[in-house]
């Protein structure tokens, strides 16, 4: 009995899934198979496998060595794994062991850009068959699970800012390697600040169309391509899917979007602001709806014109506020997102709502008899991790609707309104998490620590960093 089977890991769909992925790779004549599960960043690690190898072994799941799970951004691993319990408390996590990827055959899909190359997301589980508790892909779809338990599925949109440059020099000497690197040269495909103009399209469409038809070749809803404010900043849309698939389909199109610019001399990156002349901070906007599963109705939608939300869309709303603070680090999680966090800007600095205000962080769509009505939260960056990203909203949410919570009422002037503000730097919002209950009892004391500390690891590193500023504040005045 195969892996897979004794511990029932698949569904009847993702049987299903399977063997039309076999006859695929047949049919194709695929030649390797890339074998990827979402890290703790939303990062996409894994094995490519010789097609004839994964098919094989599909069920059998893939090893992989559990240090993936122990890294920070710059690839370092910061838990002491060859101690007892590998710094996780967990036997199974202790001198770099393996854990087995386990494909879910529901994502197979053919790459257009790599030749004869098939992809497939996993999940990760320890060898007796129980999922691997770090494994963020795994801890979403159990948030997912508890709002299925209520009747509702959670639909998602996703409305991406990144940039795109030309690559100049990508710095491979040898000296130029480390933990990171040094980043590459780049230079601009526009010069930006010409919001929407149909010439600074045109001046990126090349690039824009190659990155089109692979998005649109993998099967990804891709609804608009635009040019974003900033100087070579651009913006991709997506239509909304239920549950797992906006979360998959948002780290399928980072890397896609990385590989394909790499792969024709260009150089993308979802770090929010770049340390580049005149550029401009990207967000990663999220439009949510809870719907019901029996029936498809959007739970968000007003029956009356007198409100934007219904009584359910407007507790959940009030618990998205209430748990702003202690989710930003799901939201924004790394040092330089909190660069974006300015009044006065697109980007919001407080923990607020309105009807259809950019200022805020919670815009609110829709009105009465709307099966459209959404909330866009507008505090994410696109580096973060989907997985966590959604989680912290839906539970944050189910909490308001629990607690019959209330919103207040619309913000109109948002960067004068009296409410919490947002973390002012990743430190603050690690610390608003561990100091929250909320997410220790929804999410576990066990992955909430874990996470806390990788990324207190990285902002010691951080800190223990001499900066540009520094030198130039007290190099010669002391």
């Amino acid at each position: 009995m195969t892996f897979v089977a004794r511990h029932a890991l698949w569904s009847d769909e993702q049987k299903d899934a399977a063997t039309r992925m076999r006859r695929l790779v047949e049919e194709k004549n695929l030649e390797v198979i890339r074998l990827a599960f979402p890290d703790q960043h939303g990062i996409l690690r894994g094995k490519t496998i010789i097609a004839s190898e994964a098919i094989a072994s599909l069920e059998s799941g893939c090893s992989i060595t559990t240090t993936m799970l122990a890294k920070d951004t710059s690839h370092r691993t910061v838990f002491p794994v060859f101690t007892a319990g590998g710094g996780f408390g967990m036997k199974e996590m202790e001198g770099a062991a393996d854990v087995l990827m386990v494909a879910d055959p529901t994502t197979f899909r053919v790459l257009p850009w790599a030749p004869a190359t098939g992809w497939v997301l996993c999940d990760l589980y320890f060898n007796d068959g129980r999922p691997v508790p770090f494994a963020t892909r795994g801890l979403y779809r159990k948030v997912l699970d508890e709002l299925g338990s209520r009747g509702h599925d959670f639909v998602a949109g996703l409305e991406v800012e990144f940039h795109i440059f030309k690559l100049d020099d990508p710095h491979m000497r040898a000296e130029d390697a480390g933990q990171p690197g040094t980043p590459p040269s780049v230079s601009l495909l526009s010069h930006g600040y010409q919001y929407l103009t149909e010439q600074r399209f045109d001046q990126m469409e090349p690039v824009l169309e190659i990155l089109r038809r692979d998005i649109v070749a993998l099967g990804l809803p891709l609804r608009s391509v635009e040019v974003e404010f900033g100087p070579s900043q651009c913006e991709f849309t997506f239509a909304p899917k239920k549950g797992l698939e906006p979360a998959d389909n948002m780290v399928l199109f980072r890397s896609a979007v990385k590989q394909i610019a790499r792969r024709h001399g260009y150089h993308a990156t979802f770090m929010c602001r770049p340390k580049l002349p005149n550029a401009f901070a990207s967000g990663w906007h999220l439009h949510q709806s809870i719907v019901s599963r029996a029936s498809g109705e959007n739970q968000f939608m007003a029956k009356d014109g007198s409100e934007p939300l219904s009584a359910f869309g407007r507790a959940y709303l009030a618990g998205l506020l209430d748990h702003a603070r202690a989710s930003t680090v799901f939201t924004t999680p790394t040092i330089n997102g909190y660069k974006r966090y300015r009044s006065y800007s697109l980007a919001p600095d407080r923990a607020i709502w309105g009807r259809d205000n950019r200022g805020v962080m919670i815009r609110v769509l829709g009105g009465a008899g709307d099966a459209a009505t959404r909330l866009e939260n507008r505090i994410g960056e696109p580096a973060a991790n989907p997985y966590l990203y959604m989680a912290s909203q839906i539970l944050s949410g189910l909490d308001g609707v629990d607690r019959k919570l209330d919103p207040g009422p619309s913000a109109d002037t948002p960067y004068e309104t009296r409410a919490p503000l947002l973390p002012k730097s990743l430190r603050d919002a690690v610390s608003a998490l561990k100091d929250d209950p909320f997410f220790r009892e929804k999410l576990g004391a066990e992955f909430v620590d874990y996470y806390t500390h990788i990324k207190n690891a990285e902002i010691d590193r951080f800190l223990s960093e001499v900066t540009d500023w520094e030198h130039r504040e007290y190099f010669e005045i002391f």
